[in-house]
């Protein structure tokens, strides 16, 4: 290898690890390495990560298996080497956020084989996929992260009254019959 290729692969190992984007690098699933904007993103040390599946940084096991076939599938009959998607993802401290990911597989005849992959939080208000109005998907969020009506109505300072009307709209649309269940149909739905 030549010095200025030696250089070149260099620059190219330096631009992955401090670009501002949130990447991952995945074979079967299994996290190869990540970037210091992931990490930020996610509350880990590389340490945590590596070697370890994704299922870490999903609000759950459902939501992890649901979205692999989901993608997965995808890239099997897609034109497209890429996936994107957007989604509920989990914080090391247990904080679940709306995020929006992009997937590129290398092996287009074996997908998961190896993989990069781009995170983007999302802001509470996003307009995302589904029929939930964006106040209801910002209360859906704090449902998810544990928050009663009253600390939520505090946080998006409006009314008590007026986050149990939406959790009473939400609870009807996602035909929940109690607040867990309200919580995994968000999580899984997403």
């Amino acid at each position: 290898m030549t010095v200025f290729a030696q250089q070149l692969q260099d620059i190219e190992c330096l631009a992955f690890k401090v670009s501002p984007a949130p990447q991952l690098i995945t074979s079967h699933r299994a996290i190869l390495d990540c970037n210091e904007a992931f990490l930020q993103l996610f509350g880990y040390q590389r340490d945590e990560l590596l070697n370890q599946l994704t299922l870490l940084i999903y609000p759950s096991q459902a939501d992890y298996h649901a979205i692999g076939k989901r993608s997965l599938d995808w890239l099997h009959n897609s034109p497209s080497d890429s996936y994107s998607d957007e989604r509920f993802m989990q914080h090391k401290n247990g904080e679940v956020f709306w995020a929006k990911s992009h997937g590129y597989t290398l092996t287009p005849d074996d997908p998961f084989k190896l993989m990069v992959w781009h995170f983007e939080r999302l802001n509470r208000t996003h307009h995302g996929t589904g029929d939930l109005t964006p106040r209801e998907r910002e209360i859906a969020m704090l449902i998810v992260n544990g928050l009663k009506s009253k600390e939520i109505a505090k946080q998006l300072e409006i009314s008590h009254r007026t986050v149990e009307v939406h959790r009473a709209r939400l609870m009807k649309k996602m035909q929940a019959k109690n607040i867990v269940e309200l919580v995994s149909k968000i999580i899984f739905v997403s």
